[in-house]
């Protein structure tokens, strides 16, 4: 296995293996774990890619996680992320999918806003768009690194609340139904979640984050999307230009990432599954109290 660098401090291409080699060989899989313990983000280019073969792929890493009520592919492991009818037809700017690809390009960690959160979430190219339509990633390890000591020793124990609601609010109220809402209470998190192979600290932010404990609205909110606009600034950012039969793995833990716009009349599929963290993973320490 080779890793060659691709972002600014973080994220490597993985070469010489491939998905498939990672579900089925231990010494590939544990290879490719110390990989995204170190890196946060890999990729794999030229797969051979299906449902199964991304399910047994992202197994290896843990339990998957179930799509949530309201998303297509609800109660699968695969959440599908398109902007298209069931003919292939791209939806209009206006429909519930186009929203929620807009909802998408905020920046975010995914399932912050459960109450198991994620560690890992894999993603694959399955109909790309000829433009637009890349993601991007931002290391939150090297966001805490550059916070002033005085911020860090402030937020070391500091418990922010999130919902899924809050982030789809920010492009339109009616993004969420009624439903969706009551399966999706709040929940608190530390704001900060330690490595538990390396002892590296990340920040555990994301558009889905709204309070802090202790704080008043206005000003957790001002903190929040300073914090996120300090992460994210040009120089700290990989923007991943995909191809067909890339598959992006990510570390929930230490990223976050967003997508990009795209020509409404173009169509784009992708297909994500995603790997609940455990207290192996280092979770026990992200819960408030604990």
């Amino acid at each position: 296995m080779e890793l060659v660098p691709i972002g600014p401090g973080f994220g490597a291409e993985v070469r010489g293996i491939g998905l498939i080699d990672v579900a089925s060989s231990d010494s590939a899989y544990r290879a490719t774990r110390a990989a995204l313990e170190e890196h946060s983000v890999l990729l794999f280019r030229e797969q051979e890619i299906s449902d199964d073969v991304q399910a047994a792929f992202s197994r290896a890493f843990g339990p998957l996680e179930r799509v949530k009520v309201g998303s297509v592919g609800v109660g699968t492991f695969y959440s599908r992320l398109n902007n298209m009818t069931t003919d292939g037809t791209p939806v209009p700017s206006t429909h519930r999918q186009a929203l929620t690809a807009r909802a998408n390009q905020l920046w975010h960690t995914d399932s912050s806003f459960k109450p198991t959160p994620a560690l890992a979430s894999v993603l694959s190219a399955r109909i790309l768009p000829a433009a637009g339509g890349e993601t991007e990633f931002t290391s939150t390890r090297r966001a805490w690194d550059c916070l002033p000591l005085a911020l860090q020793a402030r937020l070391c124990d500091a418990i922010a609340t999130h919902a899924y609601a809050h982030s789809r609010d920010q492009i339109a109220p009616e993004l969420i139904t009624p439903a969706e809402r009551a399966a999706l209470p709040p929940v608190r998190w530390r704001m900060t979640w330690r490595n538990p192979v390396n002892g590296r600290v990340a920040l555990y932010i994301a558009s889905h984050a709204y309070a802090i404990d202790g704080m008043g609205v206005l000003e957790a909110k001002e903190l929040l999307a300073r914090l996120i606009a300090d992460a994210t600034r040009g120089e700290f950012v990989y923007r991943h230009q995909w191809q067909q039969g890339d598959v992006l793995m990510w570390d929930n833990r230490a990223t976050m990432h967003r997508g990009r716009p795209w020509p409404n009349d173009l169509a784009r599929s992708m297909v994500r599954t995603t790997i609940s963290a455990t207290d192996a993973d280092g979770l026990a320490d992200l819960r408030p109290g604990e």
